[in-house]
């Protein structure tokens, strides 16, 4: 699928509202249920705590705008819950966008995440490949050779690869989508709103946190 192609779909999807229910195989979810149950359940890859795991991608309208809601809900969760953002590739052509998160977050410079966004969806550029990804990170104030040089790293590839089998294992099939503690997964077109997913998600949390 080609990125024109996603972003039609994905605009599309955002004309509809939450008309369209992403439904993985993998996940079990009843009549009018807000979210959707993992089994076998996932275990986390960080030890000792409940991982939250939002699945998105910078060209997904949809994440950016969840993304305000996200981060304030981060800010509200107990030591013991970590939120772990996984970029998703759903084709090679969203493959550097992966790798632009990835090498914010080991230059720690995810303090760009939120200018990535508006970089795309407010201002309409096209940062979508590699050199048009550096440019504009070097834009904001990062070193070019150092930037490259991460980017280019296996550290990064080999992320971008445990992104790609988390989406697998998760059957993720659209974004933003939240998976909580391994055991559910809640998006928009099952809560039927941005804030509803948040909620859900939280209620699910509560659960976890109570055993």
């Amino acid at each position: 699928m080609t990125l024109k192609h996603f972003l039609f779909r994905t605009f599309a999807i955002a004309a509809m509202g939450a008309a369209a229910l992403f439904a993985p195989a993998s996940q079990a979810q009843g009549a009018g249920q807000q979210y959707a149950t993992l089994n076998p359940a996932q275990p986390s890859d960080t030890p000792d705590k409940i991982e939250v795991l939002e699945f998105f991608a910078y060209s997904c309208p949809h994440c950016a705008a969840i993304q305000p809601l996200v981060e304030k809900w981060a800010k509200t969760l107990p030591a013991n819950v970590v939120l772990r953002q996984v970029p998703v590739a759903f084709n090679a052509s969203m493959a550097d966008l992966q790798k632009l998160y990835y090498s914010l977050e080991a230059l720690d410079r995810l303090d760009l995440n939120d200018a990535v966004f508006k970089a795309i969806h407010s201002d309409h550029q096209r940062i979508f490949e590699a050199k048009a990804i550096t440019d504009w990170v070097v834009s904001k104030g990062v070193d070019r050779a150092k930037f490259t040089a991460v980017f280019n790293s296996f550290g990064i590839t080999s992320k971008t690869q445990r992104a790609n089998e988390l989406t697998k294992t998760y059957n993720i099939e659209g974004t933003p989508s939240i998976a909580v503690g391994g055991q559910y997964v809640v998006s928009p077109s099952m809560t039927g709103s941005y804030q509803g997913t948040i909620d859900v998600a939280q209620e699910r949390l509560n659960t976890l946190l109570k055993k």
